[in-house]
């Protein structure tokens, strides 16, 4: 009679976990991202029936190609780069110093601050007061208010995955950093700052893909062709002159916006994943 040792069961349970996996993310993945790359290869008619059946006239040079002529992509794709990494390194910064310093507090002043910051992740985007306060500054449909804007309402997202991993944290290290002398900012980025590296890279990832999308502020606080974004560049094209959606226009300028989100996550993928294993060993 056969039994089954330890590793070997584990092994089973890791297996199935992964059967599990992939046939959940059929209809979640694979499903939608078969019918975004088929349907950008149709003429506009047959698009606009969203079917997944591969199409009987192709089109895919002509769609990519209006994608980068008419669409004005390597704009949008310039404007989204200048706006999304300064806003990304300066939210992870600002907000990596904000649960920092209310992780280490108990002042009843700082904890109320937290918890404001903390709820501005559900509340609603007040649009009319935003575009009100950037006129009186002079800075409505510009890219610098509207880098503003999202530094300050993505600022929450950081605060709140921070403050709890960094009360994990022991502060035997902040202590002898200023037993050697060292001061606030100096103790933050050359110990803190190397310590939270785990959850700013999950929460880095959060951020690209938020400030990356962003169409609502988009469409309400930049001004002007010269400074869309990649969503407002696909916005602005996919309509047909009758006010109907080109949906093979759409579906081809969603691949181009996707593609460097791919590559960045292609590209720092281990990063990120050997980051979360530090953070689930942390303390």
């Amino acid at each position: 009679m056969s039994t089954t040792s330890p590793m070997q069961a584990s092994r089973l349970q890791q297996t199935l976990k992964y059967i599990f996996l992939g046939i959940f993310a059929v209809p979640w993945v694979a499903v939608p991202l078969w019918m975004l790359l088929v349907n950008s290869f149709k003429t506009e008619g047959e698009s606009s029936v969203l079917s997944l059946a591969l199409p009987t006239e192709w089109a895919a040079v002509e769609n990519y190609t209006k994608v980068f002529t008419e669409g004005n992509y390597f704009v949008g794709l310039g404007n989204s780069l200048l706006i999304a990494i300064p806003v990304v390194v300066v939210v992870l910064i600002l907000g990596s110093m904000a649960a920092w310093a209310y992780a280490r507090s108990n002042a009843m002043g700082l904890r109320v601050t937290f918890f404001i910051s903390a709820m501005s992740i559900m509340l609603p985007p007040a649009i009319i007061p935003t575009i009100f306060i950037l006129t009186k500054i002079g800075l409505q449909g510009t890219t610098w208010g509207y880098m503003l804007v999202l530094t300050a309402t993505k600022v929450g997202v950081i605060i709140f995955l921070a403050v709890g991993f960094v009360r994990t944290l022991p502060t035997d290290y902040e202590e002898a950093a200023q037993l050697d002398g060292a001061g606030r900012l100096r103790t933050y980025w050359h110990v803190i700052l190397p310590l939270m590296r785990p959850v700013l890279f999950t929460g880095a990832v959060m951020l690209v893909i938020g400030v990356w999308n962003d169409f609502l502020f988009a469409l309400f606080l930049l001004a002007g062709k010269a400074n869309a974004t990649l969503p407002l560049t696909l916005y602005s094209f996919a309509l047909a002159p009758t006010g109907a959606v080109r949906w093979n226009l759409v579906f081809a300028s969603v691949v181009m916006t996707s593609i460097p989100l791919f590559i960045a996550y292609v590209v720092l993928q281990r990063r990120v994943l050997s980051g979360l294993t530090e953070g689930g060993t942390t303390g």
